[in-house]
């Protein structure tokens, strides 16, 4: 055995050997247990960065562990390939999109199989090649067909820089998730999925996903957002027509002084005909795109209608305004504005010194000051005619019985979630494959004609989708008549939403999935991506295997059994101060600095002595030049050692600060393995370890390694608490370090405690871990050896260890048999070796003895 650790040595030779014998290809197998394994599908950037290597070693450790466990493991790899970067790097670089793409792919590709992740290469799927998404394209025109796709023109959030729509789930803080521009309104024809027919499943079987975190679950619960409220009728004076309003608190309809409708409201429609004012107004007020999430801060505007409409129990003539505040796309459109107990009624009607009028009691029973904000806690009605001393429940009861005693109201569901949008106004996607005829008459593209292939030749100009203006392309017949392809792509949250499934057939030509295959691997059992994805990939994603169980694909309910989401991974961000008091920021390899005793950074300068600002630990990013490079960390310390690293350094759903400092130590230890292996196997083979005469210190070693077992195991299979998994491997293995290895005893147990730690390091580690197995004599490949198993006999404790002080200092420990009497252990402290050299010159005065715990030698 080599005496040093050669880490890209080594690295190489394994994952030859990996490809040579295909060792984690898997196919159904009905004599095993199944287990599906699956990191979220990478977008082919260019370049690793350190959140993929995190994402996919804490999948790829779930893998092989499961592996090891005896299960038929399936773990596969693919590319989100499609996708507005791609366009912009075309335009950026003069190159085509299809050629940038693949190009990276090639790269990304080469990192990944270098950092030793156990995929099954043979199923890899890339989204942009016409044998993928041919099968999307088809499902797209049955679900057509079955009435849950349709076409409207409507009001979306279009995003100016990247010239193209955006979901209501894209939309952060009124902008673009993508670029951060800020969102507009624009009305044109866009394509839409009927996600709504689903909330209420959708929200419901968030029940089942048991072993999903809860904040996901939560936030999917808003984003569904399902209110039991009620719809009450207002009647317009003068018109056959009425506002509907939909209120989740009719506790305050006696508060009502004005009503407010949405800019796109139908009836703003019709009225605006004959109000250049008022169209105006809208015109001004949509260049501002509105979201719940801006709401607050909004400046509130509006726009007296002329209009009254009558308060259903009252009688009351209530004005009707237009109002920048209320979206379309939430409730009806409309609300029933109540200032008193709303803010954002209370900032408008401040404003337009519109009325405010209370009608619940501060929780102390006064009547609320309404000078400097809205009270919006529920509580005792007054002010409110026979309602009056009511608490919220009585009085929603009470008040909706008389408005449906009225035929005003009734009782009513509501969902926030609103319809997917999957119509982008971009190049590089799927062709949305439907067709307009001649008449006007929109109709799929028939089965025959699928797929609809991208042509990957056109020219970007960075003004408009090359397809939009490729009259050639565009043009098709059906029938033999002339026919129109629609030239927006889909959304490329489509293209990840169902690759999951794909993945058990990728080679499948008959169909869009092979049923028994894919029931046979589905549900996913443990799928690993960023909380960042909770109301949009994992929305979709669920959705989507509703859809295609609905359609006879697959079997259950929901597309995977549990799910992490990993914390992001930070490093530290330097800049400097520009002339106009911008922050230029330095990559952290040309700055230098100082630390203090701790180690923390106090003061940072760059390579020319210029003092920086330490902006801490931070989201790597290309922005803040804080990433660091994965290929250059693999060239120094090796793959093992960065998968090692990122498992130990936090707990897989919390941050992680990255440290150099923290991957030398990582790569210390591997060093440190591989000197002890050498050792013990260079004194050649060892006898079979003779359990029944191991002395008091073997037992206490060989109960710390079982129960280290029983620790790991847990800790990567239940919990999935990785890092402290590393840590008891690392504890027992100071152990091993310092244990005696010159009788057979001692070198027996030393080869059982070795295998089993080369084993729970498989996972983390399996370049070295390959290596060291064979070393060891291990039978057969370690990617397929059995877990190590816990001994229940070896961790009963049959034993003590007892701390030995001399003048209450401790100087040394020995380890006792269970049943030794006082006596018998002063005997044994006495002579042992570290004792003995207090006790040549002294005399033993008193002997202080605290039961199982320690002996106390005072002397003169």
């Amino acid at each position: 055995m080599q005496e040093q650790y050669c880490p890209h040595e080594i690295e190489s030779f394994v994952q030859k050997y990996w490809e040579e014998n295909k060792t984690f290809q898997v196919s159904e197998r009905e004599d095993k247990e199944k287990y599906y394994c699956l990191s979220m599908l990478p977008y082919p950037s260019g370049h690793l960065h350190m959140g993929h290597v995190r994402n996919y070693t804490i999948g790829d450790t779930l893998a092989r562990y499961q592996r090891m466990l005896g299960k038929n493991v399936l773990q596969p790899i693919g590319w989100d390939a499609f996708g507005l970067p791609a366009e912009r790097a075309a335009i950026e670089n003069d190159v085509k999109p299809s050629s940038w793409t693949r190009s990276n792919i090639n790269y990304m590709k080469t990192q990944i199989q270098a950092l030793g992740f156990s995929y099954d290469w043979s199923r890899e799927i890339t989204t942009c090649q016409p044998e993928y998404y041919h099968w999307e394209q088809w499902f797209f025109t049955q679900l057509y067909e079955k009435g849950l796709v349709y076409k409207k023109t409507a009001e979306v959030n279009w995003c100016p820089h990247d010239m193209t729509v955006l979901a209501n789930e894209q939309v952060m803080d009124g902008s673009c998730w993508r670029c951060q521009s800020k969102v507009e309104f624009r009305e044109i024809p866009q394509w839409f999925i009927k996600i709504t027919s689903y909330a209420e499943e959708l929200l419901n079987d968030l029940n089942q996903l048991s072993e999903w975190p809860e904040k996901v679950k939560t936030m999917q619960r808003n984003w569904i957002g399902r209110s039991e409220g009620t719809e009450i009728k207002f009647p317009i004076v003068g018109k056959k027509e009425a506002l509907f309003i939909y209120t989740t608190r009719l506790d305050t309809l006696m508060g009502v002084t004005y009503l407010a409708v949405a800019m796109n409201h139908p009836l703003v429609n019709q009225i605006s005909l004959n109000n250049p004012a008022l169209r105006v107004f809208i015109s001004t007020c949509r260049k501002t795109k509105v979201s719940e999430s801006n709401l607050v801060k909004l400046e509130k505007k509006g726009m007296n209608t002329d209009l009254f409409a009558e308060h259903p129990l009252t009688g009351e003539k209530l004005p009707i305004w237009v109002a920048n505040y209320v979206l379309m796309e939430y409730g009806t459109g409309a609300i029933m504005a109540t200032p008193a107990h709303n803010q954002a009624d209370w900032d408008f009607a401040m404003k337009y010194h519109v009325a405010i009028k209370a009608v619940i009691l501060n929780a102390d029973g006064q009547i609320p000051d309404l000078k400097k904000s809205a009270m919006t806690e529920k509580g005792i009605l007054f002010n409110s005619d026979q309602f009056n001393g009511l608490s919220f429940d009585n009085a929603t009861k009470e008040i909706q019985d008389q408005l449906i005693k009225k035929n005003y109201g009734q009782k009513i569901v509501k969902y926030r979630l609103r319809d997917w949008s999957v119509s982008r106004q971009r190049y590089w996607g799927t062709p949305i494959p439907m067709l307009t005829l001649k008449d006007g008459a929109i109709v799929p593209v028939p089965e025959y004609q699928l797929p609809v292939i991208l042509p990957e030749d056109l020219i970007m100009n960075g003004i408009a989708s090359p397809i939009k203006t490729n009259v050639k392309w565009a043009q098709t017949s059906l029938n033999g008549q002339l026919a129109l392809r629609e030239t927006d792509t889909f959304d490329t949250f489509i293209q990840s939403s169902w690759y999951y499934a794909r993945y058990t057939c990728p080679n499948y030509s008959k169909g869009m999935l092979d049923s028994k295959s894919t029931n046979y691997w589905l549900p996913v059992d443990q799928y690993v991506g960023g909380i960042e994805h909770a109301i949009m990939h994992l929305l979709y994603f669920r959705f989507f295997h509703k859809l295609l169980r609905d359609a006879g694909f697959v079997s259950t309910d929901e597309p995977a059994k549990r799910l992490l989401c990993q914390g992001m991974v930070l490093a530290d961000a330097f800049y400097r101060i520009g002339d106009n008091g911008e922050h230029c920021w330095i990559a952290p390899n040309n700055v230098v600095v100082e630390r203090d005793t701790q180690g923390q950074i106090i003061q940072a300068f760059d390579k020319n002595g210029e003092k920086l600002v330490y902006a801490g630990m931070t989201k790597m990013s290309k922005s803040k030049k804080n990433g660091i490079n994965v290929q250059l960390m693999i060239d120094r310390y090796g793959s093992d050692t960065i998968r090692l690293f990122i498992m130990f350094a936090a707990p897989a759903d919390m941050p992680l600060e990255w440290r150099n400092s923290g991957a030398e130590g990582a790569h210390r230890f591997l060093k440190r393995i591989w000197k002890l292996t050498r050792k013990h196997v260079n004194q050649g083979l060892t006898m079979i370890l003779n359990v029944n005469a191991l002395s008091n210190q073997q037992k206490t070693l060989r109960c710390a390694l079982h129960k280290t077992i029983r620790k790991v195991s847990d800790d990567i299979g239940r919990r999935q608490t990785f890092n402290t998994a590393i840590s008891a491997i690392m504890k027992l293995f100071n152990k091993l370090e310092n244990a005696p290895q010159e009788m057979d005893q001692d070198r027996a147990l030393m080869q059982e405690a070795l295998l089993a730690i080369i084993r729970m390091l498989n996972p983390f580690t399996p370049h070295i871990c390959f290596i060291l197995w064979r070393k060891l004599g291990g039978y057969g490949n370690i990617d397929f050896a059995p877990w190590p198993q816990v001994e229940l006999e070896a961790i009963q404790e049959n034993h003590l260890t007892i701390a030995i002080q001399v003048n209450n200092k401790i100087r040394g420990t020995i380890v006792v048999a269970l049943e030794s009497t006082q006596s018998q252990i002063e005997a044994l402290a006495i002579k042992e070796p570290c004792i003995e050299k207090y006790l040549r010159f002294s005399r033993i005065r008193k002997i202080i003895y605290v039961p199982g715990q320690l002996i106390n030698l005072i002397l003169n």
